[in-house]
């Protein structure tokens, strides 16, 4: 029996609710627009859900294979061939499979289930795909970062503190701070995937069921790692999704800082670095200009994303269990985190591949600021044996004359501040020629995270073993999920004979 919509919308309302809703309330209610993203897996849900309803004879052979059939048709005629009048996919979905096979067929799909798991599960799937996607970016960023690293182990630069110069540095350091700070932005997320790839399903509306359902089979047949031990928080809980956002805040946090860089580096009191001209644009008035729009874009969208956190955490504040229809206008601002922490990832992998960092003019800043004062006053201690405070009162004292020192004028100042030169005490010319050279600053720091060539090459040997691995664990994520979809379409296209 096929139903017109009418027909099948009374299905829906029919029993408890004796009126439909004008237009104003449905677009009020619908979640289609955010459902689209949830359309392949909202197939699979069923598609294995129904698998597992006849191998615990819920259902029928024959019913088992009309609904598969009418999921395959669904599926191929796409998301736009459904009526986005429905409230949600779920329903829409189950409407024109009804429509398809008939309510006594199709009615039948919807056993021992609630679109309270339903979504959980839906929301899952999609995630945990865009949870891949995401580590495979970061993954390229870093190994972009590193390969870029390795060409400047002994590019000299100025590193800061406080926006002003602070000690000689090397790029291949500096890249090495942010490649760092990625490489735990994608340890964080691999974390959060292991929390997502959770079975929802089975818990219903949030008392399970009393149908004698399988969840270890639809775990297995989605490549769940297990399913989740209390049914009232498998459909109330957003956790996963709130988790998932803030790696996104951090993530694009992180981001912010590199672009933040790339656009002072760009500028012409930096002119550290050119971006390569497909990331910037130019003015519509002043025909010199090379902005950093990509860069600027990525900071701001760093504030898109952190909204979409704050967002979701004011939905789910106080809200009892088990479900609540609030959960529906968290969805959208997860989906559309995801696209822009994408979609700044890859901004920033190509920025990083595409720029040309200007040496000599990072390595002539390297020295101005009297950024060796540092290492001229260590050099003082380990000369002379005086207390670092008092080296660092001496150095300091000369910074202020604005003028790079002599072993006159820190005898001088030693005089005034200890009563005895420095040179009576050991300190030579050589040593304070040393101490003023910036390389000789660089290659002096072999502690471990320190600037030193040997030592940054050490990093990037690190950094690479430990890609290495979260790629080793990628590939048999994805070859969990891989085969539980054989599985799950070894199963339909036997039961749909």
């Amino acid at each position: 029996m096929k139903l017109n919509k009418s027909a099948v919308m009374n299905i829906l309302r029919r029993g408890r609710l004796s009126a439909g809703q004008d237009e104003d309330i449905m677009n009020f209610t619908s979640s289609m627009d955010a459902d689209k993203r949830i359309f392949d897996a909202d197939i699979d849900v069923d598609r294995a859900h129904v698998v597992m309803l006849k191998e615990q004879d819920i259902i029928n052979n024959s019913d088992c294979s009309a609904i598969l059939r009418g999921l395959d048709k669904i599926k191929n005629e796409g998301i736009g061939k459904l009526d986005t009048s429905y409230e949600d996919v779920h329903i829409a979905l189950e409407a024109r499979l009804i429509e398809l096979v008939g309510e006594d067929t199709g009615g039948r799909m919807h056993s021992g289930r609630s679109r309270n798991d339903e979504v959980a599960a839906c929301i899952r799937l999609t995630l945990r795909d865009e949870l891949i996607n995401i580590m495979g970016e970061i993954h390229a960023l870093i190994n972009t970062m590193i390969k870029t690293a390795s060409k400047h182990h002994e590019t000299l630069m100025p590193g800061y503190t406080h926006t002003q110069h602070a000690q000689p540095t090397t790029l291949a350091h500096h890249l090495l701070a942010h490649s760092n700070a990625f490489l735990r932005d994608l340890g964080r997320i691999e974390g959060v995937y292991g929390r997502t790839n959770q079975n929802p399903l089975g818990a219903a509306a949030f008392a399970s069921t009393g149908f004698p359902i399988n969840r270890k089979r639809t775990t297995e047949l989605l490549g769940f790692d297990s399913p989740l031990g209390n049914s009232m928080d498998a459909v109330s809980t957003r956790d996963f999704m709130i988790e998932s956002l803030g790696c996104y805040a951090n993530l694009m946090t992180d981001l912010s800082r590199l672009a933040e860089e790339f656009i002072l580096w760009s500028s012409s009191e930096f002119d550290f670095i050119e971006l390569d001209d497909s990331y910037t644009s130019t003015s519509s008035i002043m025909p010199q200009k090379k902005n950093p729009d990509v860069a600027e874009l990525m900071r701001g969208k760093t504030g898109t994303v952190h909204g979409a956190l704050m967002s979701v955490l004011a939905i789910c504040k106080a809200l009892p269990y088990s479900y609540n229809r609030d959960l529906q206008e968290a969805t959208h601002h997860l989906w559309r985190a995801t696209d822009t922490a994408r979609s700044c990832v890859r901004m920033a992998e190509g920025m990083v591949r595409t720029a040309k960092f200007r040496k000599n003019r990072m390595k002539k800043s390297s020295v101005s600021g009297f950024t060796t004062a540092t290492e001229l006053a260590d050099t003082i201690v380990r000369d002379t044996g005086i207390p670092f405070r008092t080296a660092h009162h001496i150095v300091g004292a000369v910074a202020r004359t604005g003028h790079e020192p002599a072993l006159s004028d820190l005898d001088k100042l030693s005089i005034e501040i200890t009563g005895k030169k420095l040179s009576d005490m050991g300190l030579s010319i050589k040593s304070i020629m040393n101490a003023l050279d910036p390389v000789g600053n660089i290659k002096k720091r072999h502690v471990t995270g320190g600037t030193a060539p040997d030592e940054t090459r050490r990093q990037v040997t690190v950094i690479k073993k430990e890609l290495a691995g979260i790629k080793r664990d990628i590939r048999k994520i994805e070859r969990k999920i891989d085969k539980a979809s054989g599985k799950l379409g070894k199963a339909c296209q036997q039961y749909s004979c």
